[in-house]
């Protein structure tokens, strides 16, 4: 797991500091512009801890590293993406890792997203790709990896497509009304990132 562990963060970060650019474009147009910038201060410090993080067990990784992401990243990302990893990390705890016991955590992560950000499905935010996602990952828990993550790449991507149609009714870009429709969202897209790097470095590791 240590392998594993250290893996995922370097490829987070990685991800992020490649994408943060892009972020920030998304976010100027019907945010603050602050997505990417922030996101990358906050998996860089993650990626700072990476040797240390990858000594524990993942539940154990996972609070922590939702912590940094709350103590580190500015606006509503930090504490959104924080919550979702330190209930996950609380969720799974020493529980064996497997299929359905990662699709449970990741529902008691969204869950506490939901309540810390008052947020829900259709209000054009991050939810609108991590919900569905989630639903195909516990839908699909039993078949083989290489099925669960091409079916949760496919979701992943379609949805983080489809909240460019969406008018917001949550965080900054409420504001904008119907003027936020015609873009894509930025905590989505974040969204949509992450996890196709999880499941980049999970299918790598199970090839």
């Amino acid at each position: 797991m240590t392998a594993a562990i250290a893996a995922l963060i370097t490829a987070a970060a990685a991800a992020i500091r490649g994408h943060a650019d892009t972020l920030t474009a998304l976010d100027q147009a019907i945010g603050d512009g602050d997505h990417g910038v922030n996101l990358r201060r906050g998996f860089d410090a993650i990626a700072e801890q990476a040797d240390t993080l990858a000594e524990l067990p993942l539940g154990k990784a996972l609070h922590q590293a939702g912590m940094t992401l709350v103590m580190k990243v500015g606006g509503a990302s930090g504490p959104l993406y924080g919550s979702l990893l330190m209930a996950m990390g609380k969720d799974l705890d020493d529980r064996p890792i497997t299929a359905p016991a990662l699709a449970d955590a990741f529902a008691a992560g969204i869950e506490q997203m939901k309540r810390r950000g008052r947020s829900d499905v259709g209000a054009k935010t991050m939810l609108d790709v991590l919900v569905p996602v989630q639903a195909v990952l516990r839908d699909r828990s039993a078949r083989p990896v290489p099925e669960i993550l091409a079916a949760v790449l496919a979701e992943a991507e379609a949805r983080v497509e489809a909240t460019r149609d969406m008018v917001a009714t949550k965080g900054r870009a409420s504001y904008l009304g119907e003027r936020s429709r015609g873009h894509i969202d930025p905590g989505a897209k974040s969204s949509a990132l992450l996890i196709q790097t999880v499941c980049t470095v999970i299918g790598e590791a199970a090839a």
